[in-house]
């Protein structure tokens, strides 16, 4: 039993969990990923339509970016895009462990691709990198500041970037979960409030799923956004 609303984060509540370890753990809680990915290659249907939409919108994002002539990088965030969308969704099914409000997740996609552009940009022109730490124009007396401040400013953003998916969603849940204890309280004390809450918790739930687009579509567009600061699409401005 879950003794405060924090505790529907411990993955030791749930029966199935302790007897597996962490690796185990991770791949059962993501088996539906697996198992909805794998079928878009099998045969066009309902589901595959459904989720080419908000692909389709992401890549037109992405396009309007310079990210886009990386090559690869609009496919690699459109699939993520997919993937994380899959997972917010079914995190607000009732018994299934979310997996987009614990960090390690979210820093496991975050960290990565972060990392793929920073070792990308010091292969194809570590110069022109390392100047782009220094905006042009700044006094001479303020460069060791600026050079500081935007390597600070590099380094954070896997961090922020993880920190914003994981704390919305986890918010969101929590919101959803006092929604539930205090309706549950009220059945028997007040129908008056339990039909308020009933209602106030289908709206919210509609909320949410708007939430769960609108933060996956703020992963990748942002991570779209990053890839700006390649020397390779700085040479095409």
């Amino acid at each position: 039993m879950a003794s405060n609303i924090f505790s529907s984060f411990d993955p030791a509540l749930f029966k199935f969990y302790p007897s597996l370890n962490s690796r185990l753990f991770w791949l059962s809680s993501v088996w539906y990923t697996i198992i909805l990915t794998t079928s878009f290659w099998s045969a066009p249907n309902r589901l595959s339509y459904i989720i080419n939409i908000p692909i389709s919108f992401i890549r037109d994002q992405v396009s309007r970016t310079l990210g886009t002539h990386i090559k690869g990088l609009p496919n690699t965030l459109a699939t993520l895009f997919a993937i994380i969308l899959i997972i917010n969704l079914t995190g607000l099914i009732p018994y299934i462990f979310s997996l987009s409000r614990h960090l390690i997740f979210t820093l496991s996609f975050a960290l990565p691709l972060w990392l793929m552009l920073i070792i990308s940009s010091l292969l194809y022109a570590p110069y022109t990198f390392f100047a782009g730490l220094l905006p042009r124009g700044a006094p001479d007396w303020l460069n060791p500041f600026l050079v500081l401040i935007e390597t600070i400013r590099n380094i954070v953003r896997p961090i922020t970037l993880s920190f914003r998916l994981a704390a919305n969603i986890t918010a969101g849940h929590i919101v959803l979960t006092l929604i539930g204890v205090y309706g549950r309280a009220s059945i028997f004390n007040s129908l008056l409030s339990f039909s308020f809450l009933l209602r106030l918790q289908t709206f919210y739930i509609l909320f949410e799923l708007a939430i769960c687009l609108i933060q996956a579509f703020i992963f990748c567009l942002l991570l779209s956004l990053y890839s700006e600061d390649h020397p390779h699409t700085k040479e095409l401005i």
